[in-house]
């Protein structure tokens, strides 16, 4: 029997690649028995922060790695792609939509037997079965304090998510439609002059925050840093980060101080997120501050920014290249647990993971993959790196003369000696 704890996006994965090459899978989820503070359904890959997957454009590193997740045949990725909404070059999905064709999939699957229960241990090698701990960065306390036991205190840093607003709370005569330097409106231009920038920030500065234990010491993503917190790094910080308006021109041609953007949430258009503005803001104060932007100033938010601790375990100390536990060969590690940060990064982890527990139960040595593919790369170095932080795909990883190379599975699996590669 395979246990997968953790129905996220690295959960989903290998438990359909798992089950659709007959074995029996047991889905582990504990919501809505135990909640996690940042979910809003019990659904399966439900996608929290955002419902961008990032770029399609295999010139950009998540681009090639959506290519090679194609080839392979990523389950959670084709699932994405039938729920695509508009969105510039980017993937962008309708969540619910996304999630709950994930879950029916799954459910509907004869070998696969949904639990809704907090797993807080893992039994021993002895049990016989196979184990998976794909249970993201919002991990329970009971596991994580099990997982800190064995193996060593796991790291962490703090995450945050954007509001979301409703469509028809937006005034549109203060916004227009369009993409970042390319034709198309598939994004919501909110502008502000210099004017109204200045008093935003200093309302953003000066906003109070939730206060949250630890986050003092700055653990912080570089690609998850609550908006206020960029705004009290500089006054053009906002301007060279989530507002900046270089690319942004309205149809009549003016061009503007600041632009604050917003993606549609679902494909029906009546929700959207605003792009970049993960806070920690007090829920009042969300209300009060993100109203100072002009086309938002009688705007409803139906889901408010919150910040939670991530948590990961360091690889390096805990697996071997295959994320396979050193002192427990029955265990696993996959998904944002292991360090990958982001949606596309945790899928290409778990379908790692599963073609390597199946080719465990086949009787065959696991492999690595190439590291001249983005996949390869990006495991390699979470899996090899020590005092690890959070990794997405960039093509520093790899040869950049090979950042081109998208490789197909049957090379990347008979590439059997590949795990000696230097």
């Amino acid at each position: 029997m395979i246990h997968i704890i953790g129905g996220g996006l690295a959960g989903s994965e290998i438990t359909y690649q798992v089950a659709k090459a007959g074995y029996n899978v047991i889905l582990h989820e504990m919501r809505p028995e135990v909640e996690t503070g940042v979910h809003k359904t019990d659904k399966l890959a439900e996608l929290v922060c955002s419902n961008s997957l990032k770029s399609k454009d295999t010139k950009n590193a998540s681009g090639l790695l959506k290519k090679e997740l194609e080839r392979i045949g990523s389950f959670v990725l084709e699932v994405a792609k039938r729920n695509a909404i508009p969105g510039g070059k980017a993937l962008v999905v309708d969540r619910e939509a996304f999630s709950n064709e994930i879950t029916q999939i799954l459910k509907s699957m004869p070998n696969v037997k949904i639990v809704r229960e907090e797993v807080t241990c893992i039994p021993s090698e002895n049990s016989g079965d196979i184990w998976v701990v794909a249970s993201g960065p919002a991990t329970s306390s009971k596991l994580y304090a099990w997982i800190s036991n064995e193996f060593g205190k796991s790291a962490h840093f703090f995450d945050a998510v954007a509001p979301i607003v409703e469509a028809n709370t937006i005034d549109t005569s203060k916004a227009f439609f369009a993409n970042r330097y390319e034709g198309g409106t598939d994004y919501l231009n909110c502008p502000l002059n210099r004017e109204e920038y200045i008093h935003f920030r200093e309302a953003l500065i000066g906003a109070e925050v939730l206060p949250i234990k630890g986050f003092d010491k700055k653990l912080l993503f570089s690609r998850c840093q609550p908006i206020e917190e960029i705004a009290k790094s500089g006054f053009d910080s906002m301007r060279f980060g989530p507002l900046r308006p270089v690319g942004l021109t309205r149809s009549d041609g003016k061009k503007f101080y600041a632009v604050v953007q917003l993606r549609r949430d679902n494909s029906i258009g009546t929700l959207y997120n605003i792009v970049g503005f993960q806070t920690r803001l007090k829920w009042p104060e969300q209300d009060r501050v993100f109203r100072m932007i002009p086309a938002l100033k009688n705007v409803k938010i139906v889901r408010y920014g919150v910040m939670h601790a991530n948590v990961y375990i360091e690889p390096y100390k805990v697996t071997d290249e295959f994320f396979r536990a050193k002192n427990r060969k029955n265990l696993f590690f996959a998904g944002q647990i292991t360090g990958v940060e982001g949606y596309v990064e945790s899928i290409a982890s778990g379908l790692y993971v599963a073609i390597n527990i199946l080719r465990v139960l086949n009787g065959k040595m696991p492999v690595t993959f190439p590291r001249k593919s983005m996949i390869g790369a990006l495991m390699d170095y979470v899996a090899r790196t020590p005092d690890l932080k959070p990794m997405y795909a960039n093509f520093g990883l790899i040869d950049k003369n090979n950042v081109a190379n998208v490789i197909g599975v049957k090379e990347m699996l008979s590439l059997q000696g590949v795990k000696n590669e230097n």
